[in-house]
């Protein structure tokens, strides 16, 4: 049933009913490993990141295209008998189900998982929410700029004391969520292979925000004390931050004591080593605004390019602060493979970002682009025993739509 394909997870077939990034994310990931990932749209309308772009590219989203590559796209509209039943066909033989619809939702339709385990107990059902299904905030619905706020992440990131909160420019907690979300399922396909049966993935929002807390919440729950925002720089160690150049910004990793002291024969300030505020990495932490003041004006003597020289020769991590252009045109990513191309029905070639975990004998790739809508509706229904009789009925029942 599924494509050739590479990747570690072939022959492993995930039905995908999610929308927008976390839950895509999730497929995506997997389908760059190899899985055959079927992504079911509502109707009407499909997903929501369709119309989440400020451009197009021959009236497709970037957005859409960038979360959906490599799996094929059916749309089904489950209000429908017709369609929940041809939902329920794809579940039954299927390893794996994505969700990230509201608590309650999949057993309306009489598709959550107690009720899906009868006719397929082998099968992985991935929940992912804005708070878990669980607790009292099961319920609700979430947003990665709530998750953010909740989590604490938004309290510790920003200029400092005083200013307002800051949210991560990436949408962090719907992309940490979707990692989590796959190493979850990931995990439950290895113990099914011992005990063969399926059990349910849950994770969220909220709890992929608070593993981002780890050395802030480390901090407040051995000192009672909850970490503020340091702008570039870190909680546990310094200097670890960016710093202004004679023509830029650079980011320096000088924060153990063994880059410390080379970034001072770099800067040609061995005096800063006897100062009785930045002799250890506790006396700098505790004088952090001073030692910054001092580090500022010794930097913006130079270029950013005049000091990444000298640091690397020295040893001492630093780098540019890339825009994200930028960083698509750095040779190391281009190295990496994490700038590719795809041919799309539509909009011709797009680029895409590449997979970003590289196997050395099972290599993760992209293989398709993301799917039009309803693009593959009426031959994943044939591979699972429609026939055309019975695929025109269910379109002209408005059940499914056929790209």
């Amino acid at each position: 049933m599924a494509a050739d394909t590479t990747g570690p997870l072939k022959g492993v077939t995930i039905i995908e009913l999610a929308h927008i990034m976390a839950g895509p994310c999730c497929g995506m990931l997997l389908a760059d490993l190899g899985a055959e990932v079927i992504k079911v749209e509502r109707i009407p309308g499909g997903d929501d990141s369709r119309r989440f772009a400020t451009v197009d590219i021959a009236g497709e989203s970037p957005t859409f295209m960038m979360m959906n590559r490599n799996k094929r796209g059916i749309a089904v509209d489950l209000k429908t008998g017709g369609g929940k039943e041809v939902l329920r066909r794809l579940l039954k033989t299927a390893d794996v189900v994505i969700e990230n619809y509201r608590r309650g939702t999949m057993e309306r339709f009489g598709l959550g998982y107690d009720s899906l385990k009868e006719a397929n107990p082998r099968l992985v059902y991935c929940e992912i929410s804005g708070f878990g299904r669980t607790g009292p905030y099961a319920d609700r619905g979430g947003f990665d700029l709530i998750a953010q706020g909740m989590s604490g992440m938004m309290s510790f990131t920003g200029e400092g004391a005083g200013r307002p909160p800051v949210k991560a420019g990436a949408p962090i907690t719907d992309i940490t969520a979707g990692i989590l979300a796959s190493l979850g399922i990931v995990a439950a396909l290895l113990e099914r292979q011992h005990s063969g049966l399926g059990q349910r993935v849950d994770t969220s929002l909220f709890e992929a925000g608070i593993t981002h807390t780890f050395w802030q919440s480390a901090l407040a729950l051995a000192s009672g004390v909850s970490p503020g925002a340091l702008g570039t720089g870190s909680p546990v160690a310094a200097p670890y931050q960016a710093f202004p150049t004679a023509d830029g910004w650079i980011t320096v990793g000088g924060a153990n004591q063994a880059n410390w002291l080379k970034l001072l024969g770099v800067l040609e300030t061995p005096e800063l080593g006897d100062d009785p505020r930045f002799v250890e990495n506790r006396d700098r932490m505790e004088n952090v605004a001073a030692l910054e003041a001092v580090l500022n004006e010794l930097f913006r003597k130079r270029t950013s390019a005049e000091w990444l020289a000298k640091l690397e020769v020295a040893g001492v991590p630093a780098g540019p602060v890339m825009s994200v252009g930028e960083m698509h045109q750095d040779p190391q990513t281009l190295a990496r493979n994490m700038v590719l191309e795809v041919d799309h029905p539509r909009a011709g070639k797009v680029k895409t970002l590449g997979p970003p975990v590289k196997l050395s004998r099972t290599p993760a790739s992209v293989r398709r682009p993301a799917p039009l809508f309803g693009q593959h509706t009426a031959e994943v229904l044939a591979e699972y025993g429609y026939s055309s009789e019975e695929i025109d009925k269910l379109a002209a029942a408005g059940a499914i739509i056929v790209g």
